[in-house]
């Protein structure tokens, strides 16, 4: 495990605020913590105590403004910033306080065409379970309850490049793999022992969100959210269904703006000392949609 603990937050653009609240608040269970000055609505799951995990941003376009990594300290995140700078990427140093609650963060675009951030401070506010006899979960849960924003998948146009940056500057560790030939198709980098803390897919287009994740409790949970997917009229996109990949239970939907989204459940679990798993080009189906066995083309070219 390196100095960057997980992710922290998202930011996601979105054309209609109230529309997008209400879809991550009431259908997926997240909370609304804070609002800005300049629009942006900042949420949280419901088992997490950082202040936010997802910020929302009115904007006339679709698609991730950054993701962020939360390090362990401020001595990381200075150290991180130096590893960037190494590399070549250039960084900037965004004040503490410029999103609400969150300290410094170091901003740079990686090779793909993406902006992430890290930083080491962010305020706390709990998950409304005490810290002494906790209980398992909240009662105050609704919608599919969604327990952590988990990670991204990301479409970048300098696919080697971004996964040798995340590797070599952040630290990473590569989980598991989609190659043909001698060709890395797909990559899953993991900062824990998560099977991924974020992913990447050879691409063409520079700095698009494939989805953003959150984790959920159980199977059970999945197929609950796909109820909650057809009694909201929200669209679907593919599932539920299981990975090979991650081995991950999941469903595939759409935000009011075009975001998509996943929620998933059972996901496999890495060590340092654990072997990179690879799947093969022909058998890319299987990896993405192990019981149809089957590419969905919408899958693969709707990002924004």
């Amino acid at each position: 495990m390196t100095g960057i603990l997980r992710p922290g937050h998202v930011q996601l653009r979105v054309l209609d605020i109230d529309e997008a609240v209400t879809h991550y608040c009431d259908n997926m269970g997240l909370i609304e913590t804070d609002r800005d000055d300049q629009g942006r609505v900042y949420l949280k799951c419901w088992d997490e105590h950082d202040k936010f995990s997802v910020v929302l941003e009115p904007s006339d376009t679709s698609g991730m403004n950054h993701m962020a990594f939360k390090v362990r300290t401020e001595q990381d995140l200075w150290r991180f910033e130096s590893n960037v700078k190494n590399f070549g990427v250039e960084t900037t140093r965004i004040p503490a306080g410029e999103l609400n609650g969150c300290g410094e963060r170091v901003s740079f675009v990686a090779p793909g065409g993406h902006r992430f951030d890290l930083y080491a401070v962010k305020e706390s506010v709990g998950n409304g379970i005490p810290t002494t006899n906790p209980a398992p979960w909240s009662e105050d849960t609704v919608g599919m309850k969604a327990i952590r924003f988990d990670h991204c998948l990301l479409y970048g146009d300098d696919h080697d490049e971004e996964v040798r940056f995340f590797v070599e500057a952040l630290e990473f560790e590569l989980a598991e793999q989609v190659v043909d030939g001698e060709t890395q198709i797909a990559a899953f980098l993991s900062c824990s022992t998560k099977a991924h803390d974020i992913a990447f897919i050879r691409h063409g287009e520079p700095g698009k969100l494939h989805h953003a994740s959150f984790l959920l409790g159980s199977w059970e949970q999945v197929l609950r959210a796909a109820d909650i997917i057809s009694m909201k009229d929200i669209p679907l996109d593919v599932g539920p269904t299981r990975h090979g990949l991650t081995r991950g239970m999941t469903i595939y939907y759409f935000d009011p703006s075009g975001n998509r989204n996943e929620v998933f459940a059972e996901d496999s679990y890495r060590y340092p000392d654990s072997p990179v798993l690879t799947w093969t080009a022909d058998n890319s189906g299987q990896a993405i949609f192990y019981h149809s066995r089957t590419m969905v083309e919408s899958f693969m070219a709707v990002v924004s």
